[in-house]
């Protein structure tokens, strides 16, 4: 696929066939990813790539935990709720799913069950865990190299074929991620990213969320008024 092609059509992928991915295919998106750029070089990130039973144990914990009132316990810092234009957008992609999926906003059964998707990493086949060396915790360089190398990640994975998702509810309980993942105690768990074949039946998989326009997001200084 051309590099415009893969930007311009990727898509969160929150449905997924019930196929399994070669562990050869996973490591080359993974060769592609790690040419990402990262501060000096250090290369902070590790991957947990997890399928069969391991996951579904995984799945299940975390569904048990969250459903039973166990506090979240995500191990990389978290901020406050989102306020102002940025809650805007979380709610405007929310009603963007939900009405792809026919879920209405009175329908809790519905909307409980599209949470605890999130909780089982999508039914996804394979998932990736990011995890950071504990020892660089405190660079800010850190969270931005691996939000690079996962982005990296996504697009090689979506140059292949393969649909990926980007989520924090699949790593809400830690503990049951580090047991059943083998996380040692030197890495600090991340990010998860559901990953395999989408399944293009699944509503929501064709849904394009809303970007704002370059003209939003820049400021030009230093240009002529006639070349910007």
């Amino acid at each position: 696929m051309d590099f415009d092609d893969v930007i311009m059509g990727r898509r969160s992928t929150r449905g997924y066939l019930d196929k399994p991915v070669p562990r050869a295919l996973i490591e080359e998106v993974l060769t592609l990813a790690m040419r990402a750029p990262s501060s000096m070089n250090t290369q902070p990130w590790n991957f947990h790539i997890i399928t069969g039973e391991p996951l579904d144990r995984i799945r299940a914990g975390n569904t048990e935990r969250n459903l039973a009132g166990v506090p979240h316990s995500r191990e990389f810092r978290t901020g406050h709720a989102f306020e102002g234009v940025h809650r805007e957008r979380q709610i405007g992609v929310a009603k963007q799913l939900f009405a792809a999926q026919g879920i209405a906003r009175e329908d809790k059964e519905a909307r409980l069950d599209w949470v605890l998707r999130g909780f089982r990493q999508f039914d996804a086949p394979v998932c990736v865990i990011v995890t950071y060396d504990k020892e660089l915790a405190d660079s800010d360089d850190t969270a931005f190299d691996c939000g690079a190398v996962t982005t990296a990640l996504v697009n090689a994975a979506w140059s292949r074929g393969l649909g990926c998702v980007i989520n924090s509810q699949g790593i809400m309980q830690s503990p049951v991620v580090r047991e059943h993942a083998g996380i040692p105690d030197d890495q600090v768990i991340m990010k998860a990213v559901a990953l395999g074949w989408p399944d293009d039946s699944f509503p929501a998989n064709a849904v394009v969320s809303e970007r704002k326009s370059v003209d939003e997001a820049t400021r030009w200084v230093g240009f002529d008024l006639e070349e910007a």
